[in-house]
């Protein structure tokens, strides 16, 4: 495993509270990065090399990063947004992937939309929110909310900004979308001041390429299959690798061994064809990481 370099300059790391959270430790853990929390609980012990650690809300982690007071961190690219924060993608994990929507009580929607009057729009992101009423020139009222934005409506808004991953707490409060704004995941962010320093740079991007490593691992699966001389090439043309599979020769030249890492997704067709083609003793196995 690639291990980032050890540096005297100190390198401070913020993690995520709420939903985020579970996620982004699963993927330093399999990256081989082990936190633990403290007695305090806001100042978990990492295992990185002269790192201090600290667990922040994902929009207190976007603001330290602004400022410089923390070098590296996750959060949501809806609160980059939001904050209009002046911080460095380093990489997209990909991880809580959510919508960012308009939503509107499903009676309104029944009736052919917003009501021609003054409505009252209830959302955290103002600064989205008010751009988003700008845009769509709508006569409204905003007013912030401090969580729990869904049950607002009908009675104190008439229209809703929040973000949503599978929408089932839309409708349990009877909800539609009346649009989509942007899509956010889980970003590993850096401040540009850190992105300045050679040292703190080399370590940010070596813990992308841990990162990396993992989440193309969990995207991909190993094949190995046997092969016989005539079967090979035909074998070989249906594993989509990464580059080239690997071959090597069985045992009392009795054939071929062939290894593959191949896309998690073209199992259920992959599988059936390799065996009409004529492979054997078909071994599927988890890979643990990936440098390419």
């Amino acid at each position: 495993m690639t291990e980032l370099k050890k540096s005297d300059t100190p390198f401070l790391l913020g993690l995520p509270k709420g939903r985020m959270a579970s996620g982004v430790l699963r993927l330093l853990g399999d990256a081989g990065i082990t936190v633990k929390a403290s007695e305090r609980g806001y100042r978990p012990s990492i295992s990185l090399e002269n790192t201090a650690a600290k667990t922040m809300k994902p929009q207190n982690i976007i603001e330290m990063l602004s400022h410089g007071r923390r070098d590296a961190g996750f959060a949501g690219a809806d609160w980059v947004e939001e904050l209009n924060a002046d911080v460095v993608e380093v990489l997209d994990t990909g991880l809580d992937r959510v919508q960012l929507i308009a939503a509107i009580p499903q009676e309104l929607a029944s009736n052919g939309g917003l009501p021609k009057r003054r409505i009252v729009v209830s959302s955290e992101y103002e600064r989205i929110a008010r751009r988003w009423i700008k845009e769509q020139s709508i006569d409204a009222e905003f007013v912030h909310s401090y969580g729990a934005t869904e049950v607002f409506p009908p009675e104190d808004a008439d229209l809703i900004i929040d973000n949503v991953a599978t929408g089932a707490t839309l409708r349990a409060n009877g909800l539609v979308v009346f649009d989509t704004i942007m899509q956010s995941s889980t970003r590993l962010l850096a401040s540009r001041a850190a992105m300045r320093d050679p040292a703190k740079r080399e370590r940010i991007n070596g813990l992308r390429l841990l990162l990396e490593s993992v989440l193309e691992a969990r995207s991909r699966v190993m094949i190995e299959i046997n092969a016989s001389r005539e079967t090979l090439d035909t074998l070989v043309s249906l594993l989509p690798c990464m580059r080239e599979a690997t071959v090597a020769p069985l045992f009392g030249d009795s054939g071929f061994a062939i290894r593959a890492a191949v896309p998690r997704q073209n199992l259920p067709g992959l599988l059936p064809a390799l065996k009409e083609a004529g492979g054997t003793d078909i071994v599927v196995s988890s890979i643990a990481q990936i440098v390419p």
